[in-house]
């Protein structure tokens, strides 16, 4: 057999595995919280604290220990000796706002109502970068690139409570609101998840410019840590998930799907080759960026909706029809990946 059939087909046998892994942690952690949801909703399971709290636990327990412990081992070996990967958390930034102006661009297209027009932005500006956008890298790219994953988004808090709430604000009302997006965004510097990730940032920086050698048991903390971290924030996802029939709502679902899986991610991909990332740690820093541009709508996308009044059933349409593409997405992404 040729040894060209024999690599083709041991990639195809990696991929599989890869694929099963990621996409079955997905949807068994949106299928865990959805189905004790439902189960509570029927009456059939009895848990001693509100669900509402369940969910904070979770997202607390992922973004408070679980995962500040995993960035600080990543962080801890990654090289970052080249001054172009400076620009990496700028491309987040341009990443989200690109997002944003395709979808107001969409909805002129699509002739939307304000609230409509609202919601498809959210879509358009929050993206998972996190949850699944991080689990893919770490699962795709090994711990080098979960640790670039932190480095991307740390801008992105200030970017959604800074620009995307106070946009989306304009296309509704705020009668639900119970705190302004003012009051959040000053909020934002002493908030313990950003200062949580801050402080793992730069700790997993100075352990990296100290010389220390990382335990070698790290890695194998690690390997149970970052799906695990992802894991409990999927579930809280589910908890509060809403599975509406998107039939209402198709063209606008194909229109934020072009958004988040073809023009972001070309755009970025190409900027990203422009910087010379290609050339970086055999192009980590450009496969990451081009997961991270690739990702479906953020959970954070429905937050908008229900606080300003504006389309909810729009933004869950567009957010379960985006995951959903995953399937699809997932396979290209690792094939793209292999061919740079």
């Amino acid at each position: 057999m040729p040894i060209s059939t024999l690599i083709h087909d041991g990639m195809a046998w990696e991929f599989m595995l890869k694929f099963i892994f990621t996409f079955g942690l997905i949807v068994a952690g949106l299928s865990i919280g959805y189905g004790i949801q439902s189960l509570l909703k029927r009456g059939v399971l009895h848990l001693p604290l509100p669900i509402d709290q369940l969910r904070r636990f979770l997202v607390k327990l992922a973004l408070l220990f679980i995962n500040p412990i995993a960035i600080v081992g990543a962080i801890w070996t990654l090289k970052m000796n080249d001054g172009r990967m400076a620009a990496l958390p700028i491309l987040g930034v341009f990443a989200i706002f690109l997002g944003g102006l395709l979808a107001f661009g969409a909805s002129k297209i699509l002739k939307l109502g304000r609230k409509e027009t609202g919601s498809l932005f959210a879509c358009g500006f929050f993206t998972n970068t996190y949850s699944i956008g991080g689990l893919i890298c770490y699962v795709f790219l090994g711990e080098m690139g979960f640790a670039l994953v932190a480095f991307y988004r740390i801008f992105e808090e200030f970017m959604y409570y800074g620009v995307g709430f106070p946009i989306a604000k304009l296309y509704g009302t705020d009668t639900f609101e119970k705190e302004n997006w003012r009051d959040k965004l000053e909020r934002l510097p002493t908030d313990s998840f950003v200062l949580v990730s801050l402080l793992s940032l730069i700790t997993g920086g100075l352990l990296n410019l100290s010389g220390m050698n990382r335990p070698e048991a790290y890695q194998g903390v690690n390997s149970v840590l970052i799906p695990l971290g992802t894991l409990a924030l999927l579930v809280s996802i589910g908890l509060g998930m809403k599975v509406n029939t998107i039939q209402n709502y198709v063209k606008v679902c194909v229109a934020v799907s072009a958004i988040k899986f073809l023009i972001v991610p070309v755009t970025l991909t190409l900027t990203a080759l422009l910087l010379g990332y290609g050339k970086i740690e055999n192009g980590l820093p450009l496969k990451v960026v081009m997961v991270l541009s690739s990702m479906p709508v953020a959970f954070t996308a429905l937050v908008p909706p229900s606080l300003y009044n504006l389309d909810i059933d729009l933004t869950n349409s567009c957010w379960l029809f985006t995951t959903s593409l995953l399937v699809v997405v997932l396979p290209v992404l690792y094939i793209a990946i292999h061919s740079l």
